[in-house]
């Protein structure tokens, strides 16, 4: 690989969705299939798999023509407030309920960003917790509470 390449942001994303997509689809082959209307537990996994991979070839080929450079350094910030987020979030399901711990998830992971701004973030949190609703509850009919129940 040239120097240009090891640098290139659309290059190493679009091999880390190819590889994602190629674990994802080899983990499910075991898995029935099914079809479109009865899917198995392998439609799903099988699916996405593919698409991430389809999705980062994209990505390899517009890194090979020339894509963006990785920019150094890291946030710590970022490093530490997402992944707690996604760890409370779990928690939060079991104790508080759907809502709550979506909120929690939006509004801590918005904190990882130094582009915090209160009035954006109270929004995306509202949408997004509405939009969720809208497709896990109603739309799928999963069965998680709305709030807990005490």
């Amino acid at each position: 690989m040239q120097r240009g390449l090891l640098n290139n942001k659309d290059l190493w994303s679009g091999l880390m969705l190819v590889a994602l997509g190629v674990i994802a689809v080899v983990i499910a082959r075991d898995y029935p299939f099914g079809t479109a209307l009865r899917m198995g537990p392998g439609y799903f996994p099988t699916v996405l798999g593919s698409v991430l991979v389809l999705f980062g070839l994209w990505f390899v080929a517009k890194g090979l023509r020339g894509g963006e450079a990785i920019e150094p350094g890291w946030s710590l910030r970022a490093l530490i407030v997402i992944p707690l987020s996604l760890v409370l979030f779990g928690l939060l399901m079991s104790y508080t309920g759907f809502v709550p711990a979506l909120a929690v998830l939006v509004f801590g992971s918005s904190l990882a960003s130094s582009e915090f701004r209160l009035v954006e973030v109270v929004l995306l949190t509202v949408g997004l917790t509405i939009g969720c609703i809208a497709v896990f509850i109603w739309g799928l009919g999963l069965p998680y509470p709305l709030f807990a129940e005490y």
